[in-house]
Parts: C-alpha cells; structure tokens; sequence
C-alpha cells in the first residue's frame, strides 16, 4: 500500500526500490555458481566452487563438472587454480543459456552453423588466476561447464564471473516498478526489465560476425564441429549501448527497439543505451536518407520496415526523454528517411514493398500490410514532432498522405470474411504482424473492426502462444508484444492479460529456458526450433524484442501512458481486466508517475495516481464518483472520463 496512505505520499520521497524483491539483476558484478547441475568424471568436491567462504575442486583426470547460475548472466569467466600436476593440464569453459545445450565439447551457438569453441586456458603453467580474455566475454549463460581432457590433476579454487551486462546502470536500482495480485505477470514484468539489461552492453564488446569474415584471427578451432567466435567489435559510441541479443546478434537491430525502448522506459530507464543505439544507425545512413537493416558491422541490406522502426525509436526516445535539443539536431536525418520510405508509395496510396528483409517473416512486398501499417503509424508519429519543433510545411504533406494511405488499405486489404487484413492484394495470408500493426497504429475504421480483428488473432491461439503464420509454423515474441497492445487498444484487457500467461508464461517456467529471460522464438509446439534458423542452439534466451509486457503491463493495465515530451502529457486509463490490485511507477526527467488501486465485486474500492506538477493530462476509467486532489481540488467523472487535470495526487471518490 504504497499510494494509498493519500496525503503523505506527495511529500514522501522513496528511498528504497520497490518490489525489489523481484529483480532479477545482481547486487554484485563479481558472480560465482548457485549449484552443481551434473558431474561427469572424477571430481571432488565440485560444490566448493558455488561457496564464496572458500574451497578446492578437484578434477582427477578426463572430467567436467557443470554450473548453474540459477539465472541469465552475461560476463568474463575467471578461474584461481591452486595445484596442476602437469606442465600440459588444461581446464576447457563451455557456456550455454539452455539445458538443451549444455555440452563438455562446445558452447550453444553464435552462428548458424555448428557450435560455438570452448575457451582452453593452459592451467599447466602454474596457480594464479586465469581470465578469458574481454573478447570471449559471454554475453548471455545460465549454464558454465568445466573441463578437463588430460590425465592430469588439477584443482581449482574458484570459478568467477564479472558481470558486463548493463555497464553503466547501477543494476538494482530500478526508476520503475509493478505488482499485482497475480505473481506470474509480476515475474513476467521483471524478467522483461531483466532482459533488457542483458542486452545492454560496452559498446566495443559488439558480435565480431566472423561467420561473416568480417574479421580475421588466429584462433586455433580446437575441435572441428565447433567455430570461434567474438565479442569485440565496437558497434557505437559511448560506454553503453542498447542491443537485440545478449548472447548473439549483440548488434544493434531497431526493430527490436519498437518494443525494447519502452520497457527500458518503465524500468531502468536507461535512455543514455537507447541514445547511442540511434546515434549508431544514424552514423551510417545512406545519401537518400535509407536507414540501415541492422548497426555495424552486419553488411548493407535494404529493409523497408526496419527503417520504419528507426524512425519509431526517434520518437519514443523523445517522448520519454522529452530531449528536445537531441531531436532538432536529428530532425533533417529523420525527415530525409521518412522521405525515402514516402518515395515508394505507387498510385494506389500504398507503399510497394521491393526489399524482403524484415523480421525473418516470408513473403515481405507488394502493398504489405504490415509495412503499410508501420508507415501509417509512423506518418502519425512525424506529425507530432513536427508540431514540436513548428515544422508546418511537412506536417500538411504528411498528414494528406497518411489520410490516402488509410483509406487504400482498409479497401484494398481489408478481408470482411475473415476479420483480418490480407498481408497483400495477391495472397490469401493473413498475417500476425500486419493485423496487430493496424490496431497499434489506428488503421481501422471503427471501433467494430478492432474489436474484430482482436477475436480474429485470439481464436488462432496454440498451447504455448500467439502464432506468425507469416512465418511459418513459428510464435515470434516480437510480434506478439505487437499483438498484445492490441488487444488493450481495441478494449479487450482479458484477452491482452491472457496471452501474457499462456506465452510469456510458458518462456518464463518451461525448464529449457533460462527462468530469467525471454526468448527470441520457437514453434507452435512448443519446440525450442525458430523457423528461419537451421540451428536450433543459435536461438537467443535474452532477446530485448520479447519484453512487450513489461510496457504493456505498465501502460495498459495499471493505465499510465504518456502522451507529450517527458510526461508533460498523460493519460491516466487502467485496463485492470481480472486484476483485483495493481501497483505500478516509472519515472521521467519531469518526476515519478504512479498508480495504486483495488477492485471488488462492483469496482474499485481504492484508486490513487500521481503525476509530477506541471504536466496535464485526462483521466477515463471505468468508474463513477469524484477526483480529488491532495489540494482539495474536485472534478467529477462524466461517463469515467476527466480532461485537462493537472499534475499532483488524485484519488477515487464516491458521489
């Protein structure tokens, strides 16, 4: 109760993190093993190693022993051997993020081919510590075996990982928190923050790419079914940056930024990564203004979408850091790539689609829905900066286009029978991505067409999730972070509420996961296989682009969303569904926002929120009775709705 005591809260001023409880991030970046999981040889005593008061493991010969940290980590391996009985004893270090790959020969993969190289460090020339050197820092593992594969003895005294995730946050403390009174959409919320962190990274620790011969080295490959691998190309500026993947691509993607950037908004609010993650993709834009498909060093590949989704991280980095002077600077590089994607809109209104890459979907071109839907989401977004920065003769461009662009998809695409749209004029698909896009960027045409398309995408719903049939028999936790903002923008909280559990549940507590962090993508069987990759071991289980609850949670359920530059703007609309107690903040450079309320039978019984003074904002709840501010200001609801009310503490009164 947290908001509740009403009057002392606005002067309050919270010194420790709530819920703490709940994050996954360590207190410490010097991490050593929860537990043994498996030993296989002679070995003795392998649980010292998981006990920081000190003790000896001896490995007797040929002999691996395999540690759980108990959750994702990410980081530099070093070990203190104490005695080796041959000048030749090596000691071998395998990673892997799930139990499925745990292997004494090889780490999960990089690449999407074979496995990745054990790291051997030579433990025969004596004690003393023995550390991997910042190229072989792991960037994602739950999982660490060691190895020995000589006949002699050698005994280690500790095994010991600095933590370089996350480097310039301080890892506990959390500027956002939520609690319900269900326990799996709180683990869920804080998994999704956790895995943000992990994929947040030194910026001169990015993925070498050498299946790509991006780089040469003299590596010795020790075994010939493993590949070496890297983690020491610099991928931008500055000491922090925000990445796709922890362990790989460890690039930055800014498709993965659409659904990673706000969650980092509500939970560390680490926006300083996200900065350096644009700055990097501006860095290395085209002449006509094209946008890159992925930061360097990936190689030059024209992505329609992905260049829409740069453009969405401009805007929402603005909207949460309100960085007014970081968007002018920017303004003439944005407008000459929304330029460049406006250049392939044909007669029809629509944008033809040429370039096919996307989010490893199938069959990207034409009119494609979710392209169309992104440009329309992003025309919308133009305008607002625009406004911002008193660009009027843009703005009158724009917005001509987007009414076109609206008005040719919903009669070119729109699919009465089914209750979908068609991923293009010449196909009878219709696609995850596109329909949950039309919803998020307004596309529909009535409230009865969202509400359509919403029961449309629930009724396809497997065991473990939403399916991407425009990817083959695949769940993609990226669209489905899409997805499920729709269902809460056509008013269907239940139905948002439920595919959290079902999907995200399912990636939290299946026990191939990580119990820690989200997953990149899998079967509709649940099968631990991404379609568009031949090799199951490549999968991500730290991928910033599934932690859509985390937003969702925040923005939807407990209802606070910001509409304006840092907050100045705001929306106060909880879509609490079967939820009977929500608690939820998050903070911006304007102050904290935060929300508290319980319902019974006939609704809310308690309800407070705070906004920071000076800003406004409107307030629609499902409720009847009178707001009243901790000044004593009143404002009646009228049909649960409340406009221009200013910043400060407000709470629920019956009539």
């Amino acid at each position: 109760m947290r908001l509740l005591s009403f009057f002392v809260v606005a002067a309050a001023v919270c010194t420790a993190v709530p819920y703490e409880e709940y994050i996954l991030a360590p207190a410490t970046r010097d991490l050593i093993p929860k537990r043994v999981y498996h030993v296989n040889g002679s070995v003795s005593d392998p649980s010292a190693l998981t006990n920081r008061k000190g003790g000896k493991a001896t490995f007797h010969g040929v002999s691996s022993v395999t540690y759980d940290f108990g959750r994702n980590i990410a980081g530099i391996v070093s070990l203190d051997i104490s005695r080796v009985s041959s000048l030749d004893a090596f000691i071998g270090v395998t990673f892997s993020e799930s139990s499925l790959w745990i292997n004494n020969e090889a780490c999960d993969a990089t690449a999407d081919a074979g496995l990745d190289s054990p790291l051997w460090f030579p433990v025969g020339h004596g004690s003393g510590r023995y550390t991997a050197e910042k190229k072989h820092n792991r960037g994602a593992f739950r999982y660490l075996t060691l190895v020995t594969n000589t006949s002699a003895t050698v005994v280690v005294e500790s095994v010991r990982i600095n933590f370089t995730a996350a480097p310039t946050q301080n890892l506990r403390a959390y500027t956002g928190y939520f609690h319900c009174d269900d326990e799996l959409l709180n683990r869920i919320w804080y998994a999704g923050a956790y895995t943000n962190q992990l994929c947040t990274i030194d910026p001169s620790m990015g993925n070498a790419l050498p299946f790509l011969g991006t780089i040469t080295s003299s590596d010795n490959i020790t075994l010939p079914e493993t590949v070496p691998w890297w983690s020491n190309d610099t991928i931008a500026n500055g000491s922090s940056v925000l990445t796709d993947g922890a362990k790989r691509d460890r690039l930055v993607w800014p498709g993965d930024m659409s659904i990673a950037l706000e969650s980092i908004a509500v939970s560390t609010y680490d926006l300083y990564s996200v900065r350096m993650a644009l700055e990097s993709l501006f860095a290395i834009q085209q002449a006509d203004g094209r946008l890159p498909y992925a930061g360097k060093p990936f190689y030059d590949t024209v992505s329609y979408t992905y260049h829409l989704h740069s453009l969405i991280g401009v805007s929402y980095y603005y909207r949460y850091s309100g960085d007014k002077t970081w968007l002018a600077a920017h303004w003439s590089q944005y407008k000459r790539a929304l330029q460049w994607s406006l250049s392939s809109i044909d007669d029809t209104g629509l944008a033809n689609v040429t370039a096919s890459a996307d989010w490893l979907r199938f069959g990207m071109g034409g009119h494609n829905i979710e392209a169309n839907a992104i440009l329309y989401f992003v025309l919308q977004e133009s305008l607002a900066l625009s406004q911002t920065l008193n660009d009027t003769t843009s703005s009158s461009t724009w917005s001509r286009i987007a009414s076109t662009l609206k008005s040719s998809a919903n009669a070119r695409l729109w699919d009465p029978s089914a209750g979908l749209y068609r991923d293009n004029e010449t196909t009878t698909l219709h696609p995850q991505d596109g329909n949950a896009w039309a919803l998020k960027s307004n596309l529909t045409l009535s409230f009865n067409q969202s509400s359509t398309i919403s029961t449309a995408l629930s009724a396809r719903w497997g065991p473990y999730g939403a399916p991407a049939p425009e990817a083959g028999a695949t769940i993609s936790p990226f669209i489905t972070g899409f997805e499920l903002q729709a269902h809460f923008l056509a008013d269907q909280p239940q139905r948002g509420l439920d595919l959290m559990r079902r999907q995200w549940g399912f990636m939290l507590d299946d026990p191939r996961m990580t119990q820690s962090t989200f997953i990149e993508g899998y079967s509709t069987d649940g099968s631990l296989h991404y379609a568009p990759y031949s090799n199951d071991a490549r999968i991500s289980h730290a991928h910033g682009w599934a932690t859509g609850p985390t937003a969702a949670l925040m923005f939807y359920a407990a209802g606070l969303q910001l509409v304006g530059a840092g907050g100045e703007r705001w929306v106060f609309k909880p879509q609490p569904g079967d939820l009977r107690a929500v608690e939820g903040g998050f903070e911006t450079r304007l102050g904290r926002f935060e929300t508290e309320f319980r319902r019974g039978s006939n609704g809310y019984t308690e309800l407070v929120f705070t906004t920071p003074e000076g800003t406004i904002g409107d307030v629609k709840i499902d409720a009847e009775g009178v707001l009243v501010s901790s000044n004593g200001t009143r404002v009646k609801l009228v049909d649960g709705v409340a406009t221009g009310l200013h910043g400060g503490t407000w709470r629920l009164k019956s009539l």
